[in-house]
């Protein structure tokens, strides 16, 4: 077999096949074989035909077509691998000559990673990301958020005010019509939480056990999503919240510890640890749109393609439809034209492809491997992250043939974190900040899966 290969662009090639007809043998002999198995000529026992008679009954084009479609998949891959291309999704292939007995030429047009230059260090590369800061407003702000959830309840007969919480029942007509799902009964809600229906902190506050009003406001959930909706509240009974005293009393019962200075250094401490975890986050994402900025990237137009048309079928197939919304009402939630949503989703896969395209030349140059304790701490908050137990993560991932990609994810995840590494990162004083940390990879991963959009889409690939 001889073949040649023509670059068309910098994202696609053409491969030029010859093959002697001899080479087809083993694919001949097969074709023979099965429509041998398939068909049955009186005075002959089935798979005993001889190739002249099904030469003669059937055709010899019956049977070089089945030898070709069993041979091109195999001479094409032969191509691939003598032009040393890394090929993506499926070629175009065009037989241009098939001579019986002599020869089988074809080409196949297929899209191919581009070849990047990459920096040969990243040390140019400098970014800004917030101080790490942990104020008196933040640390009381958190220990009033643990306080309030020691919160009590007392009733009272009085008109409900801010802060009380009542018991409610609910019912929406939309239309005039009570939706199938828009009755609700006991409802135990907060006034001023905004966790309800915007309008209802209005419609309740005022009244009595017993008392009822009615409003009107868009419902946020369920079948009546995004409409407007005229909703019935009746009160049934107003409790007042009665918050804990903040002392040592309180620091006992609301943690491990004897004190409330205990409790508070660590609210302080767990306070400091997740504004860490943010800035490694922000550094990240801002090295690597600066990585993104010095490699030239040309994308195949039929991947950038696929891409925008998976992300779409994800968001509306999956995200929305368990909100119970369409695209046209998500995008007037949003107040997006059709035109905006599109041009968005097209910039985020165009970031999602070049970002996988650059990480990955990054993780061939530097020979980055991952090892099975890397693979399985990403594979754990995978699973965590779907709602899956680790070991039906894990089933599901291998029997969808999903190893390779977690595997790439990570390495990803690494030549990330090499960059970062290798960058100047500061803060918002001009302090140089150190992002070493034990943890630095996984938390890069999670950095490329959002630039990539690959995260919620390889958790429904697991879930099936």
């Amino acid at each position: 077999m001889k073949s040649a290969v023509e670059t068309l662009n910098p994202t696609r090639v053409r491969l030029t096949v010859e093959v002697p007809f001899e080479e087809l043998k083993d694919s001949l002999d097969a074709a023979y074989k099965k429509i041998n198995q398939q068909v049955t000529v009186k005075g002959f026992r089935k798979g005993k035909i001889p190739a002249r008679v099904i030469d003669q009954r059937f055709g010899r084009g019956a049977v070089l077509e089945e030898a070709v479609n069993d041979a091109l998949p195999k001479l094409y891959q032969q191509a691939v691998d003598e032009a040393e291309v890394s090929v993506l999704g499926q070629p175009e292939v065009d037989i241009t000559e098939l001579k019986d007995g002599e020869t089988l030429n074809f080409t196949a047009e297929v899209d191919v990673r581009p070849a990047l230059e990459l920096p040969e260090e990243f040390s140019s590369i400098e970014v800004e990301v917030d101080a790490v800061e942990v104020t008196e407003e933040d640390l009381e702000k958190s220990v009033e958020q643990l306080r309030e959830r020691f919160a009590s309840t007392t009733p009272v007969e009085r008109a409900a005010a801010d802060g009380d919480v009542v018991t409610l029942d609910l019912e929406a007509k939309v239309e005039g019509e009570v939706l199938e799902d828009g009755v609700a009964s006991g409802v135990s809600y907060t006034i001023g939480s905004g966790e309800l229906l915007e309008g209802i902190d209005d419609a309740v506050t005022g009244l009595e056990a017993g008392g009822e009003a009615t409003f009107t406001s868009e419902l946020k959930g369920g079948t009546g999503a995004g409409k407007e909706a005229e909703v019935t509240v009746k009160v049934g009974q107003v409790a007042e919240r009665e918050l804990p005293e903040l002392d040592d009393e309180f620091a006992q019962m609301a943690s491990e510890f004897d004190t409330l200075e205990e409790l508070r250094a660590d609210s302080r401490k767990r306070l400091q640890e997740m504004k860490q975890y943010d800035q490694a986050t922000q550094a990240q994402e801002r090295v690597l749109e600066k990585l993104l900025d010095l490699v030239e990237v040309p994308v195949p137009e039929k991947l950038l393609d696929d891409e925008v048309n998976t992300r779409k079928h994800n968001l509306e197939h999956h995200q929305l439809g368990q909100m119970g919304l369409d695209l046209d009402k998500y995008l007037e939630i949003q107040g997006k034209t059709a035109e905006e949503f599109d041009a968005e989703t097209r910039e985020a896969a165009v970031k999602g492809i070049k970002t996988q395209f650059v990480l990955d030349e990054l993780v061939k140059r530097e020979k980055l491997n991952v090892n099975q304790e890397e693979l399985t701490e990403h594979l754990m908050r995978r699973a965590s992250s779907s709602g899956m137990s680790p070991d039906q993560f894990a089933q599901a991932v291998v029997e969808g043939g999903q190893v390779p990609l977690l595997v790439g994810e990570v390495a990803r995840g690494k030549a990330l974190a090499l960059v970062v590494e290798a960058a100047t990162v500061k803060d918002s004083n001009g302090e140089v900040v150190d992002l070493e940390d034990e943890d630095e990879t996984e938390t890069a991963t999670e950095t490329v899966e959002a630039a990539e959009g690959t995260a919620e889409a390889g958790e429904e690939q697991a879930q099936g």
